[in-house]
């Protein structure tokens, strides 16, 4: 808990057995959608949440949920998820420290679209539908960034049924390299990915399998395009990378 947040505390268990910690009160000054409101407003908003603390791997909205606050991640890392008919799970996205989800409920009035999960110890403030349609109405640059979010979201979603519907398992994985790796640049021609992602990790998220992952990044590394090290996954020439892709794609 950092030394913003005060109140009284709760101890609840969690689906996993584990105990996490509620709080009612916390700070939301890191969340990059609230910058610019002034320290009343934020100070409301904050008085307005429930704050809890959730375990990794542990549900924080389910599918099809009839809740609509709108979560904020004041700390950790979480992953949006859905499941197929099988229990197979496919991420959608992974939302970091001072980011949100749950917006489209809290728009549209609709049952949650996908699951979330917690992927580290995290902390989490719930701030009910009411406050923060309050909030983007008073808020022109606010309900920009929202609605420039979800233009995002459509981009990338677009993007990805184009692959799965036009490419193969192995340029499935290299879009998905690439579309990494342009998040974690660290050069004109040079992406740190950090954490290193986890074989089954981008196999969820390409339709495809483990082994099919890491069959492709022993060729990416024979050919000298990605190096494996201590606390990432650098891709030391992005642009080579950007061709394979865009060779397949026809662009």
């Amino acid at each position: 808990m950092t030394g913003k947040e005060n109140g009284k505390q709760s101890t609840t268990n969690t689906a996993r057995g584990r105990n996490v910690v509620e709080s009612n009160h916390g700070s939301l000054a890191n969340i990059d959608l609230l910058e610019e409101l002034v320290p009343g407003e934020l100070s409301q908003l904050e008085q307005a949440c429930r704050w809890k603390r959730c375990a990794p791997q542990e549900q924080i909205i389910d599918r099809q949920s009839e809740t609509r606050d709108v979560c904020f991640v004041v700390r950790g890392r979480v992953r949006v998820v859905n499941y197929s008919l099988s229990g197979r799970e496919i991420t959608l996205d992974d939302i970091e420290e001072g980011s949100y989800f749950g917006e489209l409920s809290a728009i549209d009035g609709q049952p949650r679209s996908a699951s979330v999960v917690s992927l580290t110890d995290s902390h989490i403030a719930f701030l009910p539908t009411e406050h923060f349609l309050r909030a983007i109405e008073r808020h022109s640059s606010m309900a920009f960034r929202v609605i420039k979010r979800l233009a995002t979201i459509v981009r990338v979603s677009t993007d990805r049924i184009m692959d799965l519907s036009t490419l193969g398992a192995n340029n499935r994985v290299h879009a998905e390299l690439l579309r990494q790796a342009r998040t974690h640049m660290a050069g004109d021609n040079r992406a740190e990915i950090k954490p290193i992602p986890v074989h089954g990790d981008i196999a969820s998220r390409v339709s495809t399998t483990r082994e099919t992952v890491a069959r492709v990044l022993n060729d990416l590394a024979r050919r000298g395009m990605v190096t494996r090290q201590k606390n990432c996954l650098v891709i030391s020439d992005v642009n080579r990378l950007r061709g394979v892709v865009e060779e397949v794609r026809g662009e």
